[in-house]
């Protein structure tokens, strides 16, 4: 077990950080420049956002998943502390240079932009016709999907059924494609975060957090307890009277060969 102290002084931690606001920063410029609306007449519609944001998210994870995991996203990087796949202190470093990438990102998209059409810059928004119930159900239930399909991906015993980083992209274009007219789909709360600060526009920005943390814990929990174990209710008692790991435990023989990494064979890096 490394204590804090020498997880800090570790080169590989503050690699992997530094990782995460990058991929985030990138993540949040091409998607939101894709959700941008030239004009009421030809809004950005849900493929070319989907996309967009599920072959960045593929690209990604395959470009850095051995690095820091690829998370790019608070709600991938709290279900896997609750499930106590990471430490606490790598959790709190990552969805820091998570929000901090994303508002990175959107501050860069804005300077590109022309003035007359960055418009809202691909802020999220809840349809009018739908409630504040409905709109967290929808978010809670598109993030629950991806994160179950992060760990699904993740799973050391998985047999190789093809690309897991493009099956992690899709699950994202998948969101999109059913959830973007209702709630813009967001399903990370940082990829919210940024637009919002940027362009001042906070309408239910609470939703975007609330929605994809929740369905991010039960994404995790449900994948890691239930999915298909007969021994689901003895390894959950016994995993909250472990110890917190300082490193993603289920990633060492699928997508890092350090502890603090996930790690891709070279069949997993085929598409």
């Amino acid at each position: 077990m490394v204590s804090v102290k020498e997880e800090i002084r570790n080169f590989q931690f503050w690699k992997a950080v530094r990782t995460e606001f990058l991929i985030t920063l990138l993540l949040v410029f091409v998607g939101c420049g894709a959700a941008v609306r030239w004009s009421e007449a030809s809004p950005a519609n849900d493929i070319q956002v989907g996309l967009a944001f599920g072959l960045a998210v593929a690209t990604f994870v395959q470009c850095v998943g051995h690095i820091s995991g690829g998370h790019m996203n608070p709600a991938v990087t709290l279900g896997m502390l609750v499930t106590r796949n990471v430490s606490i202190l790598r959790a709190v470093f990552y969805c820091a240079v998570q929000c901090l990438g994303a508002i990175a990102g959107s501050a860069i998209l804005y300077g590109v932009l022309p003035k007359d059409i960055r418009a809202d810059l691909g802020t999220t928004r809840v349809n009018e016709q739908f409630s504040l119930a409905q709109a967290f159900g929808v978010e809670f239930m598109i993030t629950f999907i991806y994160v179950f399909t992060v760990f699904a991906n993740l799973d050391p015993k998985r047999q190789d059924m093809g690309s897991r980083s493009l099956a992690i992209g899709l699950s994202v274009t998948l969101g999109h494609l059913f959830a973007y007219s209702y709630t813009g789909a967001s399903m990370n709360p940082a990829r919210s975060l940024g637009p919002a600060l940027i362009m001042n526009i906070w309408e239910n920005h609470w939703l975007y957090w609330v929605g994809p943390m929740m369905g991010g814990i039960f994404g995790g929990f449900t994948y890691e307890y239930t999915h298909d174990s007969s021994n689901a209710f003895q390894y959950l008692r016994r995993s909250f009277r472990r110890k917190w790991p300082t490193a993603v435990q289920r990633s060492r023989s699928t997508l890092s060969t350090n502890s603090t990494e996930m790690t891709m064979t070279d069949d997993d890096c085929r598409v």
